[in-house]
């Protein structure tokens, strides 16, 4: 039954009790960013104990890892890496702790260092599935590349207006793609849209499928999602160059001492290996070894990321029983449900989440700006809410979620 106009003015009035006590006593959490819990990086722990020998420091070829040199990364991280992205030995480079240096080296190698700076006076653009990922887009800004906000659905990025796009505008030049359990929304693209990925038909004869899997193995319940390999479907297409598949271990073992990769044809490895020669004579083969020892292969990675699902399940199964609890029969946010990956999308009311999340900073919640998942920080709807729980424990999560569904329906009610 539609509650009358002082009824609504009466409740209002409680919910603003409520959150004045919380302003009064603010919370002090911080569920900003996706990083991993202190539980799961001491699952890693054991990594730093790998080496017992000086034998350990020789990598095939007798190549010695505490020197210089293997400018691409040591044969067992290829190896170890190949097999997780499931490409050649020869498509692989290996990087250092961050996937996001490599994407920026990519670009870099494939759209100036490559043309000599011929590009320097033209427009470039970028394709950007929103809501994305919000570093990403800070990387896209920066290097002055304009952005095109393409909408996200639940199996992948719009196709039908990707290929419109690229068709005719020789300028757009790449796209940012999450694959598997996507940033935020935690879907995964369809062997549909990866194979018109693959296919399409573009202007640009140089153009970038970033495909960023930071989390091809990072399952929350039995049932596994995987994008269909874009490298694969690209050879298929007779589009080899245009696949750049990154991913790394930051969420598998320590974000701060990880190891990226790189899986791209042969041509772009080599592309971008000339670029890194005049960076670095090779990363850190310490730091290769020591993850290939512990990590082993792709079958025990899945055993020690069924250890991380352990710890980070039941923080994903609170806030969906929260959600329901409070929003069982109010209409004023939906939420995903995802089956992998760091994060949990709230669509709020039109107009409504910038509020929420200032609302939820006034007591002490610190959740991602509503704007940051969609390109210069602007989504026309303010409907998008990321919330990342992995840091923070059960007991405070519990007392978060609290305070945001308290303040998706004060401001909802606020606003109507």
């Amino acid at each position: 039954m539609k509650q009358s106009a002082e009824e609504l003015k009466k409740y209002y009035d409680h919910l603003k009790v409520s959150y004045d006590k919380f302003v009064e006593q603010p919370l002090k959490l911080n569920i900003k960013r996706g990083i991993p819990s202190k539980e799961q990086l001491q699952l890693s722990e054991p990594m730093l104990d790998v080496f017992s020998s000086s034998s350990d420091f020789m990598s095939q070829g007798n190549v010695d890892i505490r020197n210089y040199g293997e400018l691409t990364g040591i044969y067992e991280a290829k190896k170890l890496f190949s097999e997780l992205l499931e490409t050649n030995l020869d498509e692989i480079l290996i990087g250092g702790n961050s996937s996001l240096s490599l994407m920026h080296l990519a670009i870099v190698s494939n759209l100036f260092s490559r043309n000599k700076g011929t590009l320097s006076n033209e427009t470039i653009k970028f394709l950007c599935p929103s809501p994305g990922y919000d570093r990403h887009f800070s990387m896209t800004e920066n290097l002055g590349i304009e952005m095109i906000s393409i909408e996200l659905k639940e199996d992948g990025p719009d196709m039908d207006e990707v290929e419109r796009l690229v068709k005719d505008d020789a300028a757009i030049k790449g796209i940012w793609c999450v694959p598997t359990y996507s940033n935020p929304t935690g879907i995964t693209y369809s062997d549909e849209v990866v194979d018109r990925l693959a296919n399409m038909k573009t202007m640009s004869e140089d153009f970038m499928v970033l495909w960023d899997n930071a989390y091809l193995v990072h399952h929350l319940t039995n049932d596994k999602h995987a994008a269909k390999n874009l490298l694969s479907a690209c050879k298929a297409a007779g589009n080899p160059d245009r696949a750049w598949m990154f991913c790394s271990t930051s969420k598998i073992t320590f974000p701060g001492a990880g190891v990226s990769a790189l899986g791209a044809s042969k041509r772009n490895i080599d592309l971008v290996a000339k670029e890194l020669s005049f960076q670095t004579i090779g990363f850190d083969k310490i730091n290769q070894m020591r993850h290939v020892k512990f990590l082993k292969n792709k079958n025990h990675i899945a055993q020690h990321m069924d250890d991380h699902a352990r710890i980070l399940k039941p923080k994903f199964d609170l806030i969906n029983q929260k959600l329901t609890d409070y929003f069982a029969d109010k209409d004023y946010v939906e939420w995903t449900e995802p089956k992998g990956g760091y994060f949990v999308h709230l669509t709020t009311k039109n107009g409504c989440a910038t509020d929420i999340v200032h609302a939820l900073a006034e007591i002490g919640v610190a959740i991602t700006e509503a704007g940051a998942t969609y390109p210069y920080g602007d989504n026309p709807k303010d409907n998008s809410i990321r919330l990342a729980p992995t840091p923070v424990s059960l007991e405070d999560l519990d007392a978060a979620m609290d305070a945001i569904c308290l303040c998706i329906e004060f401001i909802s009610l606020k606003k109507e």
